[in-house]
This record gives structure tokens, sequence and C-alpha cells, in this order.
């Protein structure tokens, strides 16, 4: 099915959109997809596809809402509101036992707390409501040694530095990320939908895998690490459904930080633009040393990831970006979603798409839209 690719990209930057445009017409089925990107100040490529997605279209971006929970920590640990190395007991005095209470706020952002569920399961409703997420994990027992390895916290890591965040400043992370960064910047990336912007929420989509990829999506989930199946509640009955969360009336409404977000490219790319200085001429949230801090490796020389397997996959809360560059910071998202910064080339990009990619995480796609990125902002 033929869909046209809509919007505008600055001179030098036509092969990103060429890219963008080889991309839709290679898909099967149409990705409703958006693509925006900042460079050193400027709106250089603001595309979209899809038969009911427009520049303006609201969806779920799963855990790119990672992205802008951990850039309200780094805020917060830039004002010397949050000490990193401090212990979260510090701050949380239930959060205790099986050695949480040795672990510092750092090392609780950076994934490493063990609490990536609870022996009871969660539901949808329980996984909208951050508050009830914390208040369930303080006691329980980790799967492994606090501070020890790290693993993936995929539904519950934003309502664990998100308790941190309001014990600290009596508000919650939402209250903070919408005072701080979303509201300022007037971006359409909202930890908690307004009932008004209802409208212009389109939901996430079915993947509608091929026979063979379903055959092959079989043999990966038979073969991932044990915990995945706990972290993403895929043992409970019945397994919770990822479409079926980002699209729930609960987690628009609430906006749980770990991966509850509902947004635009141009949201994302704005948020990453925002932190960097490369919008609207305005000053960097982020100074060069946190951004650098932000970026860095937590997690080397402790192995792979238990819960997902990937090999020192994160800086403090956000995904390492090897791809982009030693400096840069980012996160991507179930459906196929990508945002990140790069601070050496003054890149921010974001990337969303409603249809479900196959075989989820951050789509393939992002890979060569990236590179034409990079060599356009290289020049």
């Amino acid at each position: 099915m033929a869909v046209d690719v809509d919007g505008t990209v600055a001179a030098g930057w036509e092969p990103v959109r060429e890219e963008f445009e080889a991309f839709v017409a290679g898909e099967r089925i149409p990705p409703e997809a958006q693509l925006a990107v900042h460079h050193r100040g400027r709106l250089v490529v603001d595309l979209w596809a899809g038969e009911d997605t427009g520049p303006d279209t609201l969806s779920g971006v799963f855990s790119v809402t990672k992205g802008a929970a951990h850039l309200v920590v780094a805020l917060l640990a830039q004002d010397g509101v949050l000490e990193l190395d401090r212990p979260v007991s510090a701050y949380w005095p239930e959060f205790t036992g099986g050695g949480k209470e040795r672990l510092t706020v750092r090392q609780l952002v950076a994934h490493q707390s063990g609490l990536v569920n609870t022996a009871e399961r969660f539901g949808y409703e329980e996984l909208a409501d951050d508050a009830l997420l914390a208040a369930r994990l303080a006691g329980q027992q980790p799967h492994w040694e606090p501070g020890t390895a790290y693993g993936y916290h995929a539904y519950v890591i934003g309502a664990l530095t998100g308790e941190v965040v309001r014990r600290a400043t009596g508000r919650s992370i939402q209250e903070v990320y919408e005072e701080r960064i979303r509201a300022p910047f007037g971006l359409d990336l909202y930890l908690g939908l307004p009932p008004a912007l209802e409208g212009r929420w389109r939901p996430v989509l079915d993947m509608l895998p091929t026979p063979e990829q379903e055959a092959e999506g079989a043999e990966l989930a038979a073969t991932a690490p044990e915990l995945m199946a706990v972290a993403f509640n895929l043992h409970r009955d019945p397994p919770v459904d990822l479409v079926a969360f980002a699209n729930h009336p609960r987690v628009r409404a609430l906006g749980p930080a770990s991966a509850g977000g509902i947004g635009t490219a141009r949201a994302v790319a704005g948020m990453y633009a925002a932190a960097i200085g490369v919008l609207d001429g305005r000053p960097a949230l982020l100074s060069a040393r946190t951004a650098a801090e932000v970026a860095r490796s937590h997690g080397a020389g402790m192995g792979p990831d238990l819960v997902t397997g990937e090999a020192d996959h994160f800086g403090l809360g956000f995904e390492r970006q090897p791809a982009v560059g030693p400096e840069a910071f980012g996160h991507s998202g179930s459906a196929g979603a990508q945002g990140f910064a790069d601070p050496v080339t003054g890149t921010a990009y974001g990337y969303t798409r409603r249809r479900f990619a196959f075989p989820g995480g951050a789509a393939a796609e992002n890979g060569p839209l990236t590179a034409a990125v990079l060599k356009a902002a290289r020049g």
C-alpha cells in the first residue's frame, strides 16, 4: 500500500527524507510514523507518514518516557536536590531488606536494584499507578543483590526513581517534569495526557506479524533470559500485552514514568534539544558536565543485562548510544520509537511509530535514519 511522506527538511538534509521515504515504501503495513530532528538550534527534519498520522498526532511512546523521567533526575542532581551517591533509604526509609538499604540513588537509576517485579505481579491498573508500584516494591526481595548487577526495570524504574523524587521534593516526577521541562518548552510529550487533548490521541497498533515473523518471535522468546518474562509481566495469567498497556485509559491519564508517555516525534526531539541547548537558542537544561555524566557507562564490568542480555547498555538511566557517539544519550520505546541527544554534533532526534515494529524495541529503520542524520549533521 502506497503511503505518502509529508513534511519538510532543511537544505542539506534531503538524504534523510530519502531514507525515510525508502523505509515507508518498503513497509508491508503503513508504520504510522513521525520523524523530527533539531540541529544547532533549527528544526531541520519534520516528516510523517501514515493513513491516520499527522505531525500533531499523539500516541504512546513506551520507554521513550524513561528519557523524560531521567532528565528530571539529572536536573535535580545538577541542582543538588538529589545526591546520586547517597543511599536511597536516606530519602525513602521504607526501602529496605535484601541489601536495598545500601543501594545508592545512582545505582537505582542505573537499573541495579533488582526490583524488576513483585511475586504477585502487576495488572494494567497497577502498572498505571507509580505510587502504588513504589509502595509494593519497597519491601520486595530483590532478584539479585542490589548494586552488584543490572537488569532492565521495564515497567517500574520510573516508579522507583519517582518515589525518590517525591520524597526529596514533595512533588511527583510527573509534576516536576511538567513544571521544569514540558510546559516551559511547549513540548507535546505528556506524562498524563490532559483530557482536552484526547481528540489528538491515536492508539498504538498491533504488529500483525507474518507467519515467518511469528516463528522468529517465538524462537527469540524461548531463548530470552528468564527474568525477561518477569520484568515484562509475561509470567502473569494472562500476560500483560504491551499494546493494551499503552492504549489503556488509566495509563494515558496517569502517565507512569517508565512507559506511559504520550507524545509526538517533534516533542521527543524537542526534549533532547532542550537538554543540550539546541532548541530555539535557549540555554541547555543540562550543563556539559551533567550531560557527560548521564551518557557515561554505569554498568561496565558487571556483565550482561540480566533481563535483556545486552551488555554495558545504560548510562545514568538513559540508554547509551554507541552508534551515535560516546557522549550521546537517549532512550528507545517498545513499538519502535527512539530519541537521543548528541552534544558533539548538536543533534537531537525523535522518532515515533504507532504500528508496532517487529520484533519490538528500537525499530530497525532507526539505524539507517540515524546514519543519514549524522552524515548531514557533520556536513
